[in-house]
């Protein structure tokens, strides 16, 4: 898309950035790259200070009730926004699927629809086709979350063969200069982390997280690319274990023109 009209369609939008909790605890870098591209990209971004957790941890472990006052501070704080993007499909799946602890409401329901995650922000709605500041020449592996694949439809989920393929992550990254997927065994395999699954199932998590992380290292990977961070701590955990020439980043950094 031309500069000039992709300006006039991303202006139009008061955007609301989303870091999720565990980003701005970990990975700061993170959320500071997805401004940066917002911004690049043209967008007016604000950034509620009082935002915290959107409540997912809770709410997966069952504890709805405990995620009620969460949710209710959460579209509090992007009642006014137009579009809230966020750079986490968990997170997203959750605040537009599962965001059941409190009543529905007119705010609420505003919110719940107009949160968008960052790769299908950038895809289905942007359309962006040229991103100037992204040259990563790199063999790159590319993780899709459990969350991105079979909540937010980022890419066709393997076990439906007969449907054609598609990939949103994929899209974006073939216009990053230098970059060199690699394809793995298995695409949309599972990392094992899960959220509370990888500490009540600890053992299936590790092995899960072994199992997706040797499949990038038999392929020749030096970076893991996703659009969820949590997928990439848990793994990045197995790399540092067996001390492996592997390195993680999220989609935002590499769109971004590389890591901070």
């Amino acid at each position: 898309m031309e500069a000039a009209a992709l300006a006039g369609v991303a202006g139009k939008a008061k955007i609301g950035l989303f870091i999720p909790c565990y980003i701005d605890a970990f990975f700061p870098s993170v959320g500071i790259a997805t401004l940066e591209l917002l911004e690049k990209l043209g967008c007016s971004v604000e950034y509620p200070l009082e935002q915290t957790c959107c409540g997912q941890p809770m709410a997966n472990s069952g504890l709805q009730d405990d995620s009620a006052a969460t949710e209710a501070h959460f579209v509090d704080c992007f009642k006014d926004f137009d579009t809230v993007v966020g750079p986490s499909g968990s997170c997203v799946h959750h605040i537009r699927l599962n965001f059941d602890a409190v009543d529905e409401s007119p705010q609420v329901r505003k919110v719940r629809d107009g949160t968008r995650e960052l790769v299908e922000f950038l895809h289905d709605d942007l359309k962006i086709t040229d991103f100037p500041c992204a040259i990563f020449p790199h063999k790159v592996g590319l993780h899709d979350s459990c969350s991105a694949v079979r909540a937010l439809g980022h890419t066709r989920p393997s076990e439906l063969v007969y449907e054609p393929y598609f990939s949103k992550t994929r899209e974006l990254l073939k216009n990053v200069r230098g970059l060199e997927l690699i394809e793995i065994d298995r695409r949309d395999e599972c990392c094992g982390f899960g959220g509370s699954f990888c500490v009540t199932d600890e053992a299936v998590s590790a092995k899960m997280g072994y199992d997706r992380v040797n499949d990038f290292h038999r392929h020749g990977v030096e970076y893991i690319v996703s659009a969820d961070m949590s997928c990439l701590l848990h793994m990045k955990g197995v790399i540092d274990r067996l001390k492996l020439p592997i390195k993680v980043i999220h989609i935002a950094q590499i769109l971004n023109g590389g890591p901070a």
